[in-house]
């Protein structure tokens, strides 16, 4: 049975939770967050106590933490971590200052203890499934990749100066895709914005619209696009296209059913969140590194592509201010 601390009651931490309970041999003995209220209310949801930092870290029983607290309490945890040996999943990202980043993943390559960052999207079926046909050559040489995320709704101002912007809150996920999809190293992006959706996001010093285009060693294109605005849903689409076809995950419904008549065809919405979206894809994420705790040759994100993440939304961050393509040896 692994002993769980938990820290971070929030949203996420909630979420976390709610999938631990469906998995076996795993239990949530400590909870930790700032806020109290919040903390006691999320462990008495699953039998646990309420402690501080301290009490969490020195406990031997302890196996695993799992952060889930906020972007900036990040690093600092996982330097303890180190310090304390124990194996840790982290939400993205380790940081938002990419010096900040490198230096606690090399602490903690360095220390040796099992480290797994949180892009849940690596685990959703059906992203999944086209990962493998990709590394099966099923669509023989991929030549490009077009990767689409709108969220259904702007957040509000006061989180953007929280955030680290557009690229490091948002498409950090969809670069963190590119790079597990693509499976060959990013030489090259360029990345141009708008404020189109939200004019307080601009004056919070943000944009709610970009795209960005990277660039591989051998040539191999990605087109990336993201909006803070979607009125029809929460819009999650990848295509691949390559010298033997095409491969699509499109948007999922909570039925994926169609309406055929006279009138035309009929699709419902997708579903509006990505809770909805990626319900089951943050499960089978602690699974599999629950796993990888005890089998070390399973492939799970680790800091190493936190850092690569972080170093492309820095990158595309530049071009923006720029207004040209950045190369990525450069950042």
């Amino acid at each position: 049975m692994l002993q769980i601390c938990l820290i971070g009651a929030g949203r996420i931490g909630q979420v976390h939770a709610q999938a631990m309970q469906k998995i076996d041999d795993v239990r949530i003995k400590y909870v930790v967050d700032v806020f109290e209220k919040s903390a006691r209310e999320l462990a008495s949801l699953h039998q646990a106590q309420v402690v501080d930092l301290d009490t969490a870290f020195s406990d031997p029983e302890i196996d695993v933490f799992i952060i889930a607290s906020s972007t900036d309490t990040h690093a600092e945890l996982l330097m303890r971590c180190c310090a304390a040996n124990k194996a840790v999943f982290c939400e993205k990202p380790i940081d938002l200052n990419l010096k900040q980043a490198i230096g606690c993943a090399e602490a903690i390559e360095t220390s040796g203890i099992v480290c797994g960052l949180g892009f849940n999207r690596r685990f959703d079926p059906r992203f999944n499934r086209l990962h493998e046909r990709l590394q099966n050559g099923d669509l023989g040489a991929l030549e490009t990749l077009i990767i689409t995320s709108r969220d259904p709704a702007p957040p509000p101002a006061n989180y953007i100066p929280l955030s680290g912007g557009l690229f490091r809150d948002m498409m950090i996920h969809d670069f963190d895709m590119a790079r597990w999809l693509l499976d060959e190293e990013i030489i090259e992006i360029y990345a141009t914005g708008s404020n189109l959706v939200d004019p307080a996001i601009g004056q919070a010093g943000d944009i709610d619209t970009a795209t960005a285009t990277l660039k591989t060693v051998s040539g191999k294109l990605a087109i990336i696009s993201n909006s803070r605005r979607s009125s029809y849903g929460y819009d999650q689409r990848v295509e691949a296209f390559g010298s033997q076809g095409m491969l699509q995950v499109q948007n999922q419904s909570d039925t994926d059913l169609i309406f055929s008549n006279d009138q035309g065809i009929v699709h419902e919405k997708p579903q509006y969140f990505f809770l909805d979206r990626y319900q089951h894809a943050y499960r089978l994420e602690l699974i599999t590194f629950f796993e990888s705790l005890k089998d070390k040759t399973i492939n799970f994100p680790d800091q190493s592509d936190g850092v690569a993440a972080l170093q492309l939304a820095e990158a595309a961050n530049l071009s923006l201010a720029k207004g040209c393509s950045i190369r990525l040896s450069d950042v």
